[in-house]
């Protein structure tokens, strides 16, 4: 802490930056800690959604992929829930959004669905937040392997952008949204990416 103002920490083991904060003298910002938040991601997505929307209350967001395994999710998702957003969880069962981060939409009466597939209409959602099944957080590879490829956004997802669907990925990703899609001006998760700054 000598050498700098604030300590920004990125850590594969939970509860890290809780660890650095309780004994730095200088202000810790959370940027990762293992699979448990994000909310440096949290703080750049709230941003894009109100930067693209002009609001955040009255909003529907949909997420979809790896919900159980994925910090961006859950840290978002929390976030929401301090503003009137439906929100949307898409997955295959292994990948479901975990009970706690529910409990947290009901004890906040929160309106949420859950889905297992993507609908062949979307209307009525005004973002989705993509996400990569997240090979790391699997300890059996033949489970990763089976459902790795069910939630694909090819080039047929254009008729959801044309439909006024905004886009959102946290970046990086592997094979679940084709670059095909990447010129759409609703596809917005580059703007997402740039929003860091």
């Amino acid at each position: 802490e000598s050498y700098s103002d604030i300590l920004v920490i990125r850590h594969p083991e939970p509860g890290s930056a809780k660890k650095a904060a309780d004994i730095a003298q200088i202000p810790v910002i959370n940027a990762g800690d293992g699979p448990n938040q994000h909310p440096t991601q949290t703080m750049l997505d709230l941003y894009t959604i109100l930067k693209e929307a002009g609001k955040l209350d009255g909003l529907t967001v949909a997420f979809m992929g790896d919900l159980k395994y994925g910090r961006t999710v859950h840290a978002l998702s929390i976030a929401l829930s301090h503003f009137k957003i439906k929100q949307i969880f898409i997955s295959h069962p292994a990948l479901a959004m975990p009970e706690e981060f529910l409990q947290v939409l009901k004890n906040r009466g929160r309106k949420f669905e859950i889905w297992k597939k993507l609908p062949n209409d979307l209307k009525g959602v005004d973002f989705l937040y993509q996400t990569r099944v997240q090979k790391e957080r699997f300890t059996n590879l033949k489970e990763y392997k089976k459902i790795k490829d069910n939630f694909i956004l090819d080039a047929s997802f254009k008729k959801y952008l044309n439909d006024g669907i905004k886009l959102m990925h946290p970046l990086p990703r592997v094979n679940e949204m084709e670059a095909s899609l990447d010129a759409h001006p609703n596809a917005i998760y580059f703007r997402q990416a740039r929003n860091g700054l």
